[in-house]
């Protein structure tokens, strides 16, 4: 069965950093592009970044650009998104999601995980 599970979400004051991790279990991750979405409390879920399976390209949101970092261990069948500067407009829950390309629409994606919560407040 393919899973995706996010984790290392949590409560970081303004300008701190925290590394989101989406682990895959029942595929294998490297033959998938790898996206992040976010969804705070009443927005629609919006593209944060995503790597490709191919060569490895990165594609960042405007907001993010410069703070977040995504990447990716085959070994550990894994992908990190490593979060900096974090500011309190970055609150929402964090989904990573699988499929064959790096898609800019959440509907686009066949494969989802449960979501981590990130909360950015002093």
């Amino acid at each position: 069965q393919l899973q995706l599970v996010e984790s290392g979400g949590g409560l970081v004051q303004p300008g701190g950093s925290l590394r989101l991790s989406c682990a895959a279990s029942g595929f294998t991750l490297d033959y998938y592009a790898i996206g992040w979405f976010r969804q705070a409390p009443g927005k629609e879920r919006e593209g944060v970044s995503c790597i490709s399976s191919s060569d490895g390209r990165t594609y960042y949101a405007d907001p993010v650009k410069g703070r977040f970092t995504i990447s990716r261990d085959n070994a550990e069948n894994t992908v990190y998104l490593q979060m900096n500067s974090l500011k309190t407009e970055d609150t929402a829950v964090y989904y990573c999601a699988a499929d064959q390309t790096c898609y800019s629409h959440s509907s686009d994606y066949d494969y989802w995980g449960q979501g981590t919560q990130v909360t950015v407040s002093s």
